[in-house]
Parts: structure tokens; sequence; C-alpha cells
């Protein structure tokens, strides 16, 4: 492909210095290394204006990245910028500085090429500060046997005692049926008459089976007394639809027909 390249060298990004970078800092070294063009290494921008053409939006990561950069020397400040229309200029060091009218005192003599070469990666020592002899692998109390007994002895257990409480087991109980005949006949329904008149008649006409309880509480919802539904089926069975909830009474109809 025609046009020009950026020349970043392996030694450069072979580096330890390179290595220990951040992302965002290593593609800022890309952003700075794309605008060398033979006599420019020392007026590379990273200013924000500059980069937000190439879709760089937080200036506090152009300014951490730009830190890294310049710890690990793998870049060289030569003009400091300004506020609010002087951008600094920087150099990459792996090139040699140009000879450009506008540098900062002391900045050209204090640029070395390949000094980022002397940087090491900060990481933590490998070996404990204690040194690295040999670890016990020996309790502290020795290689003596356990005793796989309690000190007071071993536990013994009575199959004497009954399996079910004193009481008696919950499961033999019968739950016991709820009162709820004047609970509810004191909650008036506003059911029309004709409704319920409705209601009787069509449950006289319904066989009991498994949906005897769903079928009493729609019963019920739709007006019809206790009286009539225990006629029709039992007053356990009642009991146990009413305490369940009362439905409206329009669903007596999308149940029993």
């Amino acid at each position: 492909m025609g046009g020009g390249f950026i020349a970043l060298p392996w030694q450069v990004v072979d580096s330890p210095a390179y290595m220990g970078l951040s992302y965002p800092a290593k593609a800022l070294l890309v952003e700075i290394g794309r605008q060398y063009v033979r006599d420019n290494n020392g007026r590379l921008l990273a200013s924000r204006a500059y980069l937000r053409k190439r879709g760089w939006k937080s200036q506090d990561v152009i300014s951490r990245a730009l830190r890294e950069l310049i710890e690990v020397k793998l870049i060289h400040q030569t003009v400091q910028g300004h506020f609010p229309k002087t951008a600094s200029w920087f150099a990459v060091t792996w090139r040699n500085l140009d000879r450009i009218t506008g540098y900062d005192a002391g900045a050209a003599e204090t640029f070395q090429r390949g000094c980022f070469v002397s940087m090491v990666l900060q990481n933590a020592s490998l070996k404990p500060s204690s040194g690295t002899d040999r670890l016990q692998i020996v309790l502290s109390c020795g290689t003596e046997t356990l005793s796989v007994v309690p000190s007071s002895g071993s536990m013994s257990v009575n199959f004497e005692a009954a399996p079910v409480p004193s009481g008696g087991h919950h499961l033999d109980t019968p739950s016991p049926l709820p009162d709820v005949r004047q609970q509810i006949n004191d909650k008036p329904l506003g059911v029309p008459e004709a409704v319920t008149r409705k209601a009787a008649k069509h449950l006289t006409k319904i066989s009991r089976g498994k949906h005897d309880e769903t079928v009493i509480r729609a019963g019920r919802g739709a007006g019809l007394t206790i009286e009539q539904l225990i006629k029709w089926s039992d007053a356990e069975t009642v009991s146990r639809s009413l305490a369940a909830g009362v439905l409206p009474y329009r669903d007596l109809w999308m149940v029993t027909t």
C-alpha cells in the first residue's frame, strides 16, 4: 500500500518500558509516532484538540497516558504548553532529536536517544521477604498420631428413645378447619340477585368432582349461602375452599360452564 508508515522498532515494543504500559498509553504512543515524517521529531503533538479528531474524548485519559510515556522515557517533552493556545511538543526517544527553533531551555540538552532501554518493569519481588529457605511440611507439634476419639471419650447413641416427639408427629395431627362462615357472611359482595339465582340453578346441574373446591369458591363469590354450598357438597370441603379466599362472582361461569 502506498503512503507512509509508522516505523516502530522491535527494540521498542519488546522493551520492559513498553510492555509495562497501560493500553491507553500504548495507543497514545502510536498516535504520537504517526506524526513523525522525517525532520519534526521534537514537534509532535498530544493535545486534546489534535487527538479529538482521532477519536480521543477524555482529557484525563490523555493526561495519564502522557505521564506514563514520559516516566518510562519513551517520549521527551521539548516544549511546555500554556493555556489557551500553546500546545506542548514531544519527541520519540528511539529517533534523533531534530533541530527545531522554539524548544524550551535545556530540552535539547536533556534529550537521550534510547534511554527507555534502561527502564525495568516495576514488578514486586518474587522472593519472600524471609528468604527462600525450605519450608517444613511437618506439623509444629510433630508427626505423632492424633487420636480420632474425643478427649471425653466416645459418644454413645441411645437407640431406645422414641423417634416421634412426645407431643406426637405433626403429620398425624389433622389440620383444624377454620370457621370462616361468619367472616364471609359479614362481607357483603354486592352481587346482583339475578346472578345469585342463576348460580344456584347452575350449581344443581354440576356433578361433583375434582374441581369442587374451585366451584364452591366461585359459587360463594356469586352470593350463594354457606348452607346452599354445604347442601351441594359437604362442610369440610366448603370450609377448606372458603379459607383459600373468595373469587369474584363472574368466575363462577368461567369455571363451571
